[in-house]
């Protein structure tokens, strides 16, 4: 097919085409790329409506999550309205993509990624991005974008703080060779317990969202294989080489060993979330759960609202269940497990 025989280049990317680096081609390339993006929190929604407006012809967006009100100070594609409904992330940023760009496949699951699901949801793209908010996610990301060679972007903020690390695997050492492991609970700052202004997710974000043309266009040459990282409030900028961080007894990339894929680590389904006194609890066979069957007995029990994705019931004036389906859970009102657990078990069932 000769260029001529081209389908026109939509007029809305006209200021993409005069950038030379990018230009037709490398406007075409994004028009038929795939990526996936976990997490549509606060670096979620940034690189969601970067990816969207820049023309990437599929974006697959992966949240467990709800709406809430504390969210608006940062997660940009959500409004009052949403909070108000508790609408899934997933599905409220689905359509507000839509009316962004109507050219682009949104592809929206509300989802908790696990072991059990991570391969499905993650392959099938040319690139995923990094928008959740704990380790375990990331260190699940990682072992099957290293074991399918698909490249992601890491990034992270907190406070002011935020770093970016583009991950290829093959040629950089991917996170657990810089990072070994997951952080030991209580051990590293969370918007728990330090809090997040809004510009570091712009900006984390944006860094992810260029090296993501840079690679999706072709232009492998000009991907940063650096750490970058900054803190706006102390203006302070850097960048790490780790050009030379591949570790040669890194059980990911080099043994082949992906343990966060492994059954072992499915049990795990019990995790405190970022920034919200909150537990969820993911059972360890999904369940198909009728919402309205179970609205009607925890009316009986206590204060209950139901919209098409979700139930919650309020066993307690500080206590809330949301529930799911799946038969996944959030506890609102605490952050003990055990307790969580508990009170999961006493109204669900394990």
């Amino acid at each position: 097919m000769t260029e001529s025989m081209f389908p026109p280049v939509p007029s809305r990317y006209s200021r993409q085409l005069l950038f030379a680096p990018i230009g037709e081609e490398g406007q075409r390339r994004l028009m038929n790329a795939r990526v996936a993006i976990v997490g549509m929190g606060a670096l979620g929604t940034v690189l969601a409506n970067h990816m969207v407006r820049a023309g990437v012809g599929y974006v697959r967006i992966i949240d467990r999550d709800f709406v809430e009100e504390s969210n608006l100070q940062r997660q940009m594609l959500y409004v009052e309205a949403d909070a108000a409904e508790s609408k899934p992330k997933a599905a409220a940023a689905a359509e507000r993509l839509g009316r962004i760009n109507s050219l682009v496949r949104i592809e929206a699951h509300v989802a908790d990624l696990n072991p059990s699901n991570a391969e499905e949801l993650l392959t099938g793209v040319d690139l995923v991005l990094d928008g959740s908010d704990n380790f375990s996610v990331r260190f699940l990301v990682n072992d099957v974008c290293v074991k399918h060679r698909i490249p992601w972007i890491y990034g992270g903020a907190v406070s002011s703080r935020g770093v970016v690390m583009p991950i290829l695997p093959g040629e950089t050492p991917c996170l657990r060779c810089m990072f070994g492991n997951v952080p030991e609970q209580g051990t590293a700052e969370t918007c728990d317990t330090a809090g997040v202004i809004g510009p570091i997710i712009h900006i984390v974000a944006s860094y992810q969202a260029t090296e993501a043309l840079k690679l999706l266009t072709g232009s492998l040459d000009k991907v940063n294989r650096s750490m970058q990282h900054m803190d706006l409030w102390n203006n302070h900028y850097g960048s790490v080489d780790i050009s030379g961080g591949r570790q040669a007894d890194c059980p990911c990339c080099s043994s082949g060993r992906y343990e966060f894929l492994t059954s072992e680590l499915e049990g795990e389904s019990i995790q405190s979330l970022c920034g919200r006194n909150s537990v969820q609890i993911v059972p360890v066979r999904s369940r198909k759960l009728d919402l309205t069957e179970w609205e009607t007995t925890f009316r009986k029990l206590g204060p209950t609202e139901r919209n098409p994705f979700l139930l919650k019931f309020q066993p307690s004036p500080d206590l809330t269940l949301v529930l799911f389906p799946d038969g996944r859970a959030m506890i609102q009102g605490t952050s003990d497990l055990t307790a969580a657990k508990t009170l999961y078990s006493k109204y669900v069932g394990m």
